[in-house]
């Protein structure tokens, strides 16, 4: 007899490897999906092997990473269920992940879907009409699995078929964890990572400079938003120049490098060859204005190494074009009432 397989929804979290390792106790073979955007989990594209290993290795669990970044941002834009808290389309979220998961069913061969949700858990998106709402606008009814609370909820597929043993799931409820907890210790699970929000979405100051982005307040409109543009977002401080322009400043040689790998062709970069300070990198810039290259420049001075605790003297900035590259020397740094109202 073929081996049944099903696809889960893996966030890497305690109740994504209990819904996997539940289901895979009966017999069946679980693939899990780690969907990645720019906004959770982006950083592990750099090396999928390492991820597949570790997670094989902590958990015994199969997995592969789904890129949803592009349609991702769009979704963001103006998603049909709403924000939650900050900037977290939490319903759209799992709905959006669904549809990719169910797409990819065929292809991998599943039969059936599982997800690491407990009814009661989260308010805004794992209340059992909204779980049911999920379920409904994503086209998976009845092929959708949630071990963790299927007792809670009416038989699926999966336990009609006699795939699966429904008196072998579980009925966990709430934002308690001490069922999971005493789960995981009868599985052997001991290295798993503490419950927290990996979606920078729930994060109050990066999701409200996320909603301005998306609002407009740079020159780049929503219709124009990309992955880099969201992952330089996520570091360093940001300003808004006259004109709508975005300037990106490092806070540290780690997010100086990075916003160096950041660079597309029409931006420009501005440092001080000659002192310590931050890299700078003007998005989209326009090499002929001479203005605002001199704001640019009087930051980058600014927030560079002070002499004894005053603000730094004037400096010399470079600024680096695709093209070509020219230097202002004696650049005085601009004065904190300047500025403050470009901080963003």
């Amino acid at each position: 007899m073929k081996q049944i397989k099903a696809l889960a929804l893996f966030s890497g979290g305690l109740d994504s490897i209990l819904a996997c390792r539940t289901v895979a106790a009966q017999g069946i073979r679980v693939c899990a999906l780690k969907f990645v955007t720019p906004f959770f989990g982006h950083e592990l594209l750099a090396d999928e092997e390492r991820f597949q290993k570790d997670t094989q290795l902590k958990y015994g669990i199969e997995a592969e990473l789904v890129d949803l970044s592009k349609g991702y941002i769009e979704l963001l834009r103006k998603p049909a269920h709403g924000f939650g808290k900050n900037f977290n389309p939490c319903i759209d979220c799992k709905i959006f992940m669904l549809r990719r998961a169910r797409e990819l069913m065929e292809e991998r061969g599943a039969s059936f879907l599982i997800t690491g949700e407990v009814r009661g858990q989260r308010p805004m998106s794992q209340q059992f009409d909204t779980l049911q709402l999920i379920e409904k606008k994503a086209g998976c009814h009845n092929m959708l699995l949630r071990p963790l609370s299927a007792k809670l909820l009416p038989p699926t597929l999966p336990e009609q078929q006699g795939w699966i043993d429904r008196e072998r799931l579980h009925g966990f409820a709430g934002r308690g964890r001490k069922g999971q907890l005493a789960l995981a210790r009868e599985l052997g699970i001991t290295d798993f990572p503490a419950p927290a929000g990996g979606c920078v979405l729930t994060d109050p100051l990066l999701a409200a400079r996320i909603e301005r982005f998306y609002a407009g307040m740079f020159i780049i409109g929503p219709e124009g938003i990309t992955v880099d543009d969201i992952r330089l977002l996520l570091i360093g401080r940001h300003f808004r120049l006259p004109g709508g322009h975005w300037l990106v400043l490092g806070r540290n040689e780690k997010e100086n490098s990075r916003i160096a790998e950041l660079r597309k062709v029409d931006d420009c970069l501005l440092f001080m060859p000659e002192r310590s300070g931050p890299m700078a990198l003007l998005r989209r810039a326009d090499a002929g204005n001479l203005e605002l290259a001199a704001l640019a420049a009087g930051l980058v001075v600014r927030y560079g190494q002070k002499n004894e605790g005053s603000l730094p003297l004037p400096g010399d900035v470079q600024i680096e074009y695709t093209d070509g590259a020219e230097m202002l020397y004696g650049v005085t740094p601009l004065h904190d009432d300047v500025f403050q109202e470009w901080l963003v």
